[in-house]
């Protein structure tokens, strides 16, 4: 619902299509997140100060921000933007491109890597050209330099070229499923999935996304089960503690 009414369903899909909703609950995780940031703030200036304050958050608030650019843009220019399917409105290329036997996302975010991508795809003489030279022509010539792009992709796999124009400093990125994204993520070291608990009562669940170097994540309990841990909330919530 939230994903309507902020503007961010207007942005998703293709530019002649229907719009669509993300593919996860993303304002709700981002106003989780917010909370947490806002509990830890409150939390330092107690500590600083003695004083407490209620923390509030709500889902169109962190919708709004969550747009980022797009909303900024709006709120300062009166900007609306609309879909562009996988395209990006100020760069390119940086969408899916078709190669042999699939499609690679293929970003050039800077005169540099347009260099090297096209060194790389055997069209050197490509940054040359006055209509590609710089990320404004790119863009704004982005239907004549599509065509040329795709003709030299199509000699490549997708995970062949991915390697090499990683090791080239040329962001790029398969269209995996969950699971090509875990294992990718378990192939450079972040060990995605670890053990929730122990003994028969531990389930497999994804690693804490936060790296601490004095303080790490431990996962000593699995998941609980439903109403689990009811009984002592209900006795914390009507006797609770007292503040030390």
């Amino acid at each position: 619902m939230v994903q309507a009414i902020s503007g961010l369903m207007s942005l998703t899909g293709a530019p002649d299509g229907p719009p669509y909703r993300a593919g996860i609950s993303v304002f709700d995780v981002m106003t989780g997140m917010h909370a947490s940031i806002g509990i830890l703030a409150a939390l330092h200036h107690r500590d600083r100060t003695g004083e407490g304050q209620h923390v509030e958050v709500d889902l169109l608030s962190s919708a709004l921000s969550g747009l980022v650019n797009h909303s900024s843009a709006h709120v300062a220019g009166g900007e609306v933007p609309h879909r562009m399917g996988n395209a990006h409105p100020s760069l390119f290329p940086y969408e899916p491109l078709p190669v042999a036997d699939g499609e690679l996302i293929v970003i050039a975010g800077n005169d540099g890597q347009f260099a090297r991508l096209c060194d790389v795809l055997g069209l050197p003489d490509l940054p040359a050209d006055p209509r590609f030279a710089r990320n404004q022509d790119r863009t704004a010539h982005r239907d004549q330099l599509r065509p040329l792009l795709v003709e030299a992709l199509a000699g490549h796999t997708r995970n062949d070229l991915f390697r090499e124009l990683l090791a080239a400093g040329v962001p790029c990125a398969p269209i995996n499923s969950i699971a090509e994204g875990m294992a990718f993520a378990e192939e450079i070291g972040l060990h995605p999935v670890v053990e929730a608990g122990e003994g028969p009562a531990a389930v497999p669940t994804v690693r804490h996304p936060i790296t601490f170097s004095v303080t790490p994540p431990r996962y000593r309990l699995p998941p609980p089960g439903l109403d689990a841990d009811g009984a002592e909330l209900r006795a914390w919530l009507t006797n609770p503690r007292p503040p030390r």
